[in-house]
């Protein structure tokens, strides 16, 4: 158990100095830069489909412990991108509030998911009904902790797509929040199984997955076929997923 804590509190105090001794001057959210960080060319410029899951530090001590992540895609031949957050102010779901691939209130994202051409094509439907139909989106549906939050929003999207066989990184607080009250099942992915006590505790084994073990939101695990820690607060550190 002793280890088990110090695996869990270590990486959440080496984020927690990361933050207070290296802050990057995102404390004001309204003057926080939310301009593109230069991840996605000008949709004029490419006319094939795309899909992208994008994740970035949220804001203020928050960042600590968690990354926001949002959903974008765009048709073949569509003059724009559709960018989906889900957010804790408004209504919950929200369409191009910000640029595509915009910083986070000055944090910039990294990519999670990326699908072009024809098998992005035919995901996009299926990433649309989810959004259309998602339950959680009326005033006061969003919760920070333990969901839904805009991790448990995307969640639900790559749980639609399962040939994707993405994970979200295990700082995405909120993305074990069991949307649809199932406390266990089988993985998005397929090839695993996951059991969750209302997003608080929970654990998840599976081959794309890998081992995570959830503590009151904090993701402790490891990646076998990706070979990666998964540590709370610090994230993934190894080979990156998409590789």
């Amino acid at each position: 158990m002793l280890i088990f804590l110090f695996l869990v509190f270590a990486p959440l105090t080496a984020s927690a100095v990361r933050y207070f001794w290296l802050s990057d001057g995102r404390e004001n959210w309204q003057t926080a830069d939310r301009s593109s960080a230069g991840l996605l060319a000008a949709a004029a410029d490419r006319p094939d489909a795309v899909v992208r899951v994008f994740a970035a530090r949220t804001v203020r001590w928050r960042s600590i412990f968690a990354v926001h992540t949002w959903i974008v895609v765009k048709e073949k031949n569509a003059a724009t991108y559709t960018r989906y957050d889900y957010t804790a102010w408004g209504e919950p779901i929200r369409t191009n509030g910000f640029a595509p691939d915009g910083r986070w209130f000055g944090a910039a994202p990294e990519t999670i998911v990326a699908v072009d051409g024809e098998h992005a094509e035919t995901l996009i439907p299926k990433i649309r009904n989810v959004v259309e139909n998602y339950k959680f989106r009326s005033y006061g549906d969003y919760s920070v902790w333990p969901g839904p939050n805009s991790n448990t929003f995307v969640q639900a999207a790559l749980d639609s797509v399962p040939e994707l066989r993405a994970v979200l990184p295990p700082t995405a607080i909120g993305k074990d929040f069991p949307y649809t009250g199932k406390w266990m099942g089988v993985t998005a992915s397929g090839t695993g199984i996951y059991a969750s006590l209302a997003g608080y505790l929970g654990v998840s084994v599976g081959w794309v997955e890998g081992l995570e073990l959830n503590f009151f939101g904090a993701v402790l695990g490891f990646d076998i076929r990706r070979p990666a820690l998964k540590l709370p607060g610090l994230g993934r550190l190894g080979v990156p997923p998409g590789l």
